[in-house]
């Protein structure tokens, strides 16, 4: 029931030095300078030179597996929870994105419940690019309201040639409906917004803030980073509205300047807050290549492990301290969409923890205070 981390620095993410983390069952229990546990019996990591981390939260993941752009055989396999646990996300939450036909909500609460049974912390969100949405039950509120697992609405596309270009007013209810069937449930009701290449860009939700009183704190704009234009729009969009913006780690291998931490160093710069700023992984999605006229070219899959990744290089290529570079991958995460427990490494707060050494590689990792690794290993 009782483990020890002993003599590793500490961020949670805020730098706290050398410090040992009680676990007691999923919990911690604390984090002193010395704990003494003498008598008790206790499994003890000793991680001398190690830091400890929050485990990271990923707030797009085709959890059941993405694809059918390039028609069946194109649909890509659902994840294992190895590929997690490689990754060092501790928490994740699951969407469908373009197929809201062959895929389904069973399939993707199904996935979400066995991930909870292997050990990690999963959630999901009620929909697909479709609108009007495809809801579990008979609709958005009741899937909030009903299935614990639940707690917003996503992700749903727009300004892309695959979206199902819902009206302003069709958008501005599902947005509503979501935001209401949150405080019924003291969820978060946020929905995620798929912004695709499309010449509206962001100015479907730009609309809404300005003709509607949707709070801007319960849309989360994705994929951000996928083009300089669209970065630059949601540099301005995210200052002008004190909105939330999410950056796609797989992006930028084509063009190093649309990565995310490239991105997340830009956005900084100009002055967006830190605490609006998310990553995540769109992580088992398919990666479809289309060219002009909007045919299909080649088909990719998205990797979770890219998360990781980029938290490394927010701290070794683009030098920023990593209290920094851990925000967009766990406390603003957690915030957003009020996952409560998440995201710092605090007394009382779930015991997700992940070990790194001195270059930024992970070293283990704690699942609700359940070690991966009953040694320290380099993955």
């Amino acid at each position: 029931m009782f483990k020890l981390i002993k003599n590793v620095a500490v961020y949670t993410p805020d730098e706290l030095g050398v410090n040992d983390i009680l676990i007691a069952g999923k919990s911690i229990a604390k984090i002193a300078k010395h704990i003494d546990v003498k008598g008790l019996d206790i499994e003890v990591f000793d991680y001398k030179g190690k830091m400890a981390i929050p485990g990271l939260i990923d707030n797009h993941v085709h959890v059941c597996g993405g694809g059918g752009e390039a028609s069946y055989q194109s649909r890509i396999t659902d994840i294992d929870i190895t590929q997690f646990q490689k990754a060092g996300i501790t928490s994740v939450i699951g969407v469908l994105g373009t197929d809201g036909y062959t895929r389904s909500m069973e399939n993707l609460i199904a996935k979400t419940k066995a991930l909870n049974e292997q050990g990690m912390t999963a959630y999901a969100l009620t929909g697909s690019y479709q609108v009007p949405v495809k809801t579990l039950t008979k609709s958005i509120t009741d899937d909030l309201l009903f299935v614990k697992e639940i707690i917003g609405t996503g992700e749903i596309a727009v300004s892309d040639h695959r979206s199902s270009h819902p009206s302003h007013d069709a958008f501005v209810r599902l947005l509503s409906e979501t935001h209401v069937a949150g405080l019924l449930s003291g969820k978060s009701g946020v929905t995620n917004i798929h912004i695709g290449g499309g010449k509206a860009g962001l100015t479907p939700l730009i609309d809404v803030l300005e003709k509607t009183d949707v709070p801007v704190s319960k849309i989360h704009p994705t994929h951000i980073n996928r083009s300089k234009a669209l970065l630059e729009a949601g540099i301005a969009y995210s200052k002008k509205y004190h909105a939330t913006i999410d950056f796609t780690t797989y992006l930028g291998k084509e063009d190093d300047d649309l990565s995310a931490s490239k991105a997340f160093k830009k956005a900084l710069a100009k002055g967006v807050d830190l605490k609006n700023i998310t990553f995540s992984s769109d992580g088992q999605g398919s990666l479809p290549i289309f060219d002009d006229d909007k045919r299909f070219i080649k088909m990719g899959i998205g990797q979770v492990q890219s998360l990781f990744e980029s938290l490394r290089s927010v701290v070794l290529d683009e030098n920023i301290d990593l209290t920094k570079a851990l925000y967009p991958v766990t406390k603003n995460t957690a915030r957003i969409f009020q996952l409560k427990q998440k995201g710092e490494l605090r007394v009382g707060f779930d015991a997700d923890i992940v070990i790194i050494d001195s270059d930024y590689r992970m070293v283990n990792s704690f699942y609700l205070g359940k070690a991966v690794k009953k040694t320290p290993l380099i993955f």
